[in-house]
């Protein structure tokens, strides 16, 4: 049902919640099992708890890391307990649902989780484009990892099935309007080196500090640029990059000819 969204799990140290989320997805129509760096995969506790969607783990795509993992993805959504300093969006549930299903139609999206004890980093974080939370008692909001799978994969089912009910009572024609396709997150970080290149030749870094490049990174994703935007902000970048090399060579002439 779900041939674009993928659940990608870091670094799980028990097998069977790997058995067990394999479990949550196919319940929900998902089949995409992406595991990065496994404590022990495959398992037959892993089999054991799966009860019927081995083949989600006969066809997991098991990744080095989580950059390789999502890098050919145009949204990913890391599920954070916890807000970080500088955070990403925060989505719902219901929101990140929504988004997975509308940008899944156009291209992979990912929907990460962290380790059991710890989570997702903070650097791993860097490699998502939004963040979710799942509200629950703020005295014991622990989840297993399979519940909380459990939960979004639940959000994304009703969101496709909301999607479709509404096509069908409003009689719709699909639309003919191009749509406007997302650029993948390795496209986005290559932006963002392009632009912390520029700022640094610019001299708009001396003396400042990482969070303000930190800012301006959450700033582009937070507004989700198309890849024709993102085309555009680049393009812009590099010109400006060649106005500023002309006018220090103009500069470096005249105080030669002063002198």
């Amino acid at each position: 049902m779900f041939p674009n969204i993928r659940i990608i799990l870091v670094e799980t140290y028990h097998p069977g919640n790997i058995g067990s989320v394999a479990r949550a997805m196919k319940t929900m129509g998902l089949s995409q099992l992406y595991l990065v760096n496994p404590a022990s995969f495959p398992h037959p506790e892993a089999t054991q708890l799966a009860a019927g969607a081995e083949d989600l783990l006969s066809q997991a795509v098991v990744c080095n890391s989580l950059e390789e993992a999502v890098k050919d993805c145009a949204l990913v959504i890391g599920a954070s307990a916890r807000l970080r300093q500088l955070a990403l969006t925060n989505f719902t549930p219901r929101q990140a649902a929504e988004a997975l299903q509308i940008e899944s139609q156009k291209g992979e999206v990912a929907l990460v989780f962290g380790r059991e004890r710890s989570g997702l980093h903070n650097d791993e974080l860097n490699y998502c484009t939004h963040q979710v939370s799942i509200d629950g008692n703020p005295n014991y909001s622990i989840l297993n990892i399979a519940q909380a799978v459990q939960i979004l994969c639940y959000e994304i089912f009703n969101a496709k099935q909301l999607t479709t009910l509404t096509s069908t009572h409003l009689n719709s024609k699909p639309s003919r309007k191009k749509t406007s396709q997302l650029p993948t997150l390795e496209a986005i970080q290559d932006f963002e080196a392009h632009l912390e290149k520029a700022l640094a030749a610019s001299g708009f870094l001396n003396g400042a500090s990482d969070r303000a490049l930190k800012e301006l990174q959450n700033f582009f994703r937070r507004t989700h640029p198309s890849q024709h935007e993102l085309g555009i902000l680049r393009s812009l970048i590099s010109r400006l990059e060649k106005q500023g090399h002309f006018y220090y060579q103009h500069a470096n002439k005249t105080n030669q000819d002063t002198h």
